[in-house]
């Protein structure tokens, strides 16, 4: 059954993506220009992370669950499978949510997300670090509605 569901939210996230004709690459940075750009309020909250995140070019998949008064989110990994992130941190300074998720399970060995949420795209941007390979790639999420 779940399975079947992560296979639905990944084929969900290709037809959303073809149809807003994104191109995407592991080492492209996302395109905003052919998005609409909403009003953003002044200022911003963790609460914007709770949900579903899909990453469109693997359908790697982070759920937000909450947070605490801390920065500490209650959130995990699908690659598809479920994976508990050994760090999952978000802190907020000048108005701008930055969040730090750090893998050590299935053999990810202390590879990293470094993202920042954008308010006007609702997307998470930023690097995936992964550690085995020693390499960084500019990735996004995109909120799974």
């Amino acid at each position: 059954m779940y399975k079947c569901g992560m296979c639905v939210l990944a084929m969900f996230a290709l037809v959303h993506i073809a149809s807003e004709q994104i191109a995407v690459g592991q080492n492209t940075a996302p395109s905003r220009e052919a998005r609409p750009q909403p009003s953003v309020s002044s200022s911003v909250s963790l609460e914007a992370l709770r949900g579903q995140w899909i990453r469109p070019d693997g359908g790697y998949v982070i759920v937000v669950k909450g947070f605490d008064s801390s920065g500490k989110l209650d959130a995990t990994y699908f690659n598809p499978n479920q994976l508990p992130f050994s760090r999952a941190e978000a802190t907020l300074k000048d108005n701008t949510i930055n969040v730090f998720l750090e893998l050590r399970a299935g053999g990810y060995a202390g590879s990293n997300y470094n993202l920042a949420y954008d308010p006007i795209t609702d997307q998470l941007n930023g690097i995936y670090y992964q550690a085995v390979a020693q390499q960084r790639f500019n990735i996004f999420f995109i909120r799974v509605r």
